[in-house]
């Protein structure tokens, strides 16, 4: 198949903005299954069965959400709910997103304190680590499939990864000289 044609969920007419009650109900389902994973879940809620954005705007939101202080998942919440419908599009996402997990976090909190030392415990938590892993692992496929091609784009993505995972520079200042270079790049591809 050639990389060139547009998908089909890229000819599709996009669908109106979603309505708060959508919004929170979209993030409730994605907070309620999206155990250690949730980018990956959102992208797919997000970009492939609500189409509220395309792959690219998927990526470019992604990219403001990580420069912001807080959780990824909990900005995209709040900058997705804002660019529909306002602010109280913002409180409906992020209620929806942190009302599931906030009481399965304090049962599983609970139940951690009392059977910690119990090994099948353990080995469970550590199945849900390795899962996580793996979700990660797809979510970053899936959010440089739209640099295909982009040569300054994939330079300046690589070299944030060298710097953070391997050389373990620290972030804040790993992204406040790399964010200029990559405006500066996008910048100079669009020319």
């Amino acid at each position: 198949m050639n990389a060139s044609l547009p998908s089909a969920s890229d000819t599709a007419p996009k669908p109106p903005p979603p309505t708060p009650w959508a919004l929170f109900t979209g993030f409730f389902w994605l907070g309620l299954s999206a155990f250690g994973g949730a980018l990956p879940l959102a992208r797919h809620m997000v970009v492939e069965k609500n189409r509220w954005l395309s792959s690219e705007d998927f990526t470019e939101l992604l990219g403001l959400c990580q420069f912001l202080p807080g959780g990824n998942i909990i900005n995209m919440s709040v900058a997705l709910g804002m660019k529909f419908r306002g602010p109280k599009g913002a409180f409906a996402a992020i209620m929806g997103l942190i009302a599931a997990p906030s009481v399965i976090v304090i049962s599983l909190g609970v139940v951690y304190q009392r059977y910690a030392d119990d090994p099948r415990i353990q080995h469970l938590f550590a199945g849900l680590a390795a899962a996580a892993a793996g979700l990660l692992i797809s979510m970053a496929v899936k959010i440089a499939r739209p640099l295909r091609g982009k040569w300054g784009a994939i330079a300046v993505a690589v070299a944030c990864f060298v710097c953070i995972a391997v050389l373990r520079l620290p972030l804040l200042p790993t992204m406040l000289v790399l964010t200029p270079i990559s405006i500066f790049v996008t910048w100079r591809l669009m020319r």
